[in-house]
């Protein structure tokens, strides 16, 4: 198995299609195939942030989007792709009117990520529901803390559901993240905020 860096354009569809497996339901793949391809080029095309993906013999297993830079990331993709956001934005809004809300708060979203301190973020992980058990997703985030450079950045963040999600929160801490944050979004979701650095004691 190899795990790297990708600017492969080609394989945003099959990314796209693992992630819409991995978060059937939720509030970004509601979004749709096109927002998601708009999303996930942008990781590919930022200076500071960028796709890890896991492949064996040719064939894409899982991929993990993070960025060095997350509050930057959501200001300069909103900016280089606003007519694409707006338009799948648009398109969601009509299928579903109630998420009218949220639209405007992932708009708003490189306000609320902002830090003083520098750290990456762990935005996005899944792998082929058919190998989760083969440790691809494990090996990945080995990668990305292998490509951190922790004398510049403070800690690898990222952030996942508190509830009905004990296998997902298991993984992380299983992986060396520790629970440093438990809060509530403004439309209900209660979250778990988990960091990774060098110097933290796990239990």
């Amino acid at each position: 198995m190899k795990i790297c860096e990708t600017t492969e354009k080609a394989l945003i569809e099959e990314i796209v299609c693992i992630h819409m497996q991995a978060f059937e339901g939720f509030f970004l793949t509601e979004l749709g195939k096109g927002f998601l391809k708009t999303l996930y080029k942008g990781y590919m095309d930022d200076e500071k942030s960028g796709i890890l993906v896991a492949k064996e013999k040719g064939k894409l297993l899982g991929f993990v989007a993070y960025s060095k830079d997350y509050s930057a990331f959501f200001k300069g993709l909103i900016k280089r792709k606003i007519i694409q956001f707006g338009f799948y934005s648009m398109l969601a809004f009509i299928k579903h009117p109630s998420f009218l809300k949220r639209l405007i708060g992932a708009f708003g979203k490189s306000d609320e990520v902002a830090r003083e301190e520098k750290y990456v973020e762990l935005s996005s992980i899944a792998v082929k529901k058919e190998i989760e058990s083969k440790g691809v997703g494990s090996k990945m985030i080995n990668k990305l803390k292998e490509i951190t450079d922790f004398t510049e950045y403070k800690y690898i963040s990222l952030e996942t559901d508190a509830e009905n999600n004990d296998k997902v929160n298991g993984f992380y801490k299983k992986n060396g993240f520790e629970l440093t944050r438990e809060y509530g979004t403004k439309y209900g979701r209660k979250m778990n905020e988990y960091r990774y650095a060098k110097n933290m004691v796990t239990q």
